[in-house]
């Protein structure tokens, strides 16, 4: 929940957003005390101060996500994925075993760290697997064999702040 009075529950295959911009404060706490709790927060810097704080939740379904890439965070102003103030997309895969894709950077100058939620991937010729994360720059194209049932997290970002 955070101080503008939003709150809700993230549940199996939901992301949120929040952008704290011009003041926020929030907590996050497990909302089932009895079970573990597995997640991932990520900060992303944005590409502008003093916006506007916000928030934002959806859900994708397993099927929105088997054998491919879905764009699940986006900048404001782009297609697909809850918005983000940064030229930054991610994208999440569950991808079967041998299953082969490809990923095209968006932007020219940007980067993308790779983070195997499970399973074991490998990206241009580097193996990787169960919570392994690995940074690639320097390329427009990724190359992407499932080495086993996995779920893989892309997370393009500027290589460079302003």
């Amino acid at each position: 929940k955070d101080s503008m009075g939003s709150h809700g529950v993230i549940s199996k295959g939901e992301v949120q957003v929040m952008s704290a911009g011009t003041g926020i404060r929030h907590s996050e706490f497990n909302h089932n005390p009895d079970k573990e709790t597995s997640l991932l927060q990520i900060w992303v810097i944005p590409e502008k101060r003093n916006v506007e704080p916000r928030y934002d939740q959806k859900e994708y379904s397993l099927e929105e996500t088997h054998n491919r890439l879905l764009n699940i965070v986006s900048p404001a102003g782009s297609p697909g994925g809850i918005h983000i103030h940064q030229q930054a997309w991610f994208s999440l895969g569950n991808l079967d075993k041998d299953f082969q894709t490809g990923y095209s950077l968006k932007k020219k100058d940007n980067g993308v760290y790779a983070f195997v939620i499970r399973g074991s991937v490998t990206i241009n010729g580097q193996k990787l697997e169960n919570r392994d994360g690995l940074g690639i720059s320097g390329t427009d194209q990724l190359d992407i064999t499932a080495n086993e049932d996995s779920e893989l997290l892309l997370m393009e970002v500027p290589m460079q702040l302003n």
